[in-house]
Formats: C-alpha cells, structure tokens, sequence
C-alpha cells in the first residue's frame, strides 16, 4: 500500500490554539464543545468570562474552570507531528524557572527513556486526571416520557453530583439524535418539574429529590416550545 505524506500545514487547523494561534501546549479540551486550547490561554481567558472563546457556547455560569480538562491524546498527537516542539517547550520550561531562582519541577526535562520519568503517576497527578470520578457521584435513571422518542438502551447511570442538567441533556441528544449540538431539543424533568441547564444533580437531589430512595428519576422529552 503506497504511503500518502500530508504536510503539516494541512492539520495545522486542528492543532494550533485558537487563542494564541500557537501550536497547543498542554492542551487542555472544554467538556462542553470538545474545543481545545493551550492551558494557560484558556485559564487565563476563563479567569474573566464563562464562555468558549471559539463557538461561543456557554460552559458554566459560575465555574466553567471545573469543566476543562487535560487533554493527552491530542498533545501526544501534537508532539508526534511538530518537529522538536516537546524538547523547545522542556527548554523553555527549565529558562522559566531558572532566571527566577525557582526549583525546577521532576518532570521538566526529563527524557522519555529516563526511568524516573516512567514511574507511576502520584495521588496528585491521577486525582487531576481522573475525569471526576473522585467526585461524590450519583446514581441516576434517566426514562423517556414521550412515545414520540425512544428509550435509552442504558437508563442507569452513575456521574459525579457536579454534572449539570445541560450534560444529560447533550447526553441524550448523542443517544437520540447522534448530535451533541441537538441538545436544546431535549428537556429533562424530576417530579414533573423541567430543570434550569445549570442546575447540578447534587442540587436537583437535595432540593427536588430530597430523600427518596435512590437511583434519582429524571425523565427527558422533546422540548416544548415556547408559546
């Protein structure tokens, strides 16, 4: 089979911040739209406003740091396409800390094949990459209330209790319509009551859910529009 070359400028679109217009560093991906940034472009911009800064979606009204995260598949993809960028940014790294009399970090300059750099990862380091599982979590079912959708092949589910009514519903619409971007089509009910996109399933069971048995029952129908 004949081998196509593609030159870097043809994926340079998908793997430079749109912030800096730089290739990403510590790409770091919002949960909400799946866009991706370096980490410290997006911390910065995120420190003063709540929204994507490339589709303009809204992450979270009041912590929309809590829903970024870590992103190591495309910066091992990165890395593997750009020539020297990993050892110009450990360079630059080790600069950093040098002319502030810093201690430079473990993991700063270390090459792949150094044994010290293949050790486990600490507490600290799998608590940060652990999507949330350390999180109080919440057993929930989620059941159709119209005939008009289908019913979801898994209805038991078990998320962290800071997951917002919003990522059920992307959740749904994945399930229903294969779109994540269908999500404003979807409502999503406790006891009958429709739930602000914000609330978090922490929030929907301490205050409309209160101490009934679990799982906690949410139920999802087309939304209804607005008259």
């Amino acid at each position: 089979m004949m081998e196509r070359k593609v030159h870097l400028s043809t994926v340079n679109p998908f793997i430079t911040c749109y912030i800096c217009k730089g290739y990403l560093v510590d790409s770091t991906t919002i949960t909400e739209c799946l866009h991706t940034f370096c980490k410290s472009c997006i911390v910065k911009y995120l420190e003063e406003k709540n929204n994507c800064p490339k589709c303009d979606i809204e992450i979270h009204q009041s912590y929309p740091l809590n829903y970024i995260s870590f992103d190591r598949t495309m910066q091992d993809i990165v890395y593997k396409l750009v020539p020297n960028l990993q050892e110009r940014e450990k360079q630059c790294m080790q600069e950093f800390y040098k002319k502030r009399g810093l201690p430079v970090p473990n993991n700063v300059g270390l090459d792949d094949n150094n044994t010290e750099g293949n050790k486990a990862p600490s507490q600290e380091q799998q608590e940060d990459e652990d999507h949330h599982r350390s999180d109080e979590q919440v057993n929930i079912c989620l059941e159709c209330r119209t005939p008009n959708l289908k019913n979801l092949k898994r209805r038991f589910l078990r998320v962290s209790s800071q997951a917002t009514i919003t990522h059920l519903k992307k959740f749904v619409a994945l399930k229903l319509y294969n779109s994540i971007s269908k999500f404003k089509e979807v409502d999503i009910l406790c006891n009958e009551e429709i739930l602000g996109k914000d609330h978090t399933l922490k929030f929907v069971a301490v205050t409309r859910w209160r101490s009934k048995d679990t799982p906690l029952l949410l139920h999802y129908r087309q939304r209804v529009a607005d008259l």
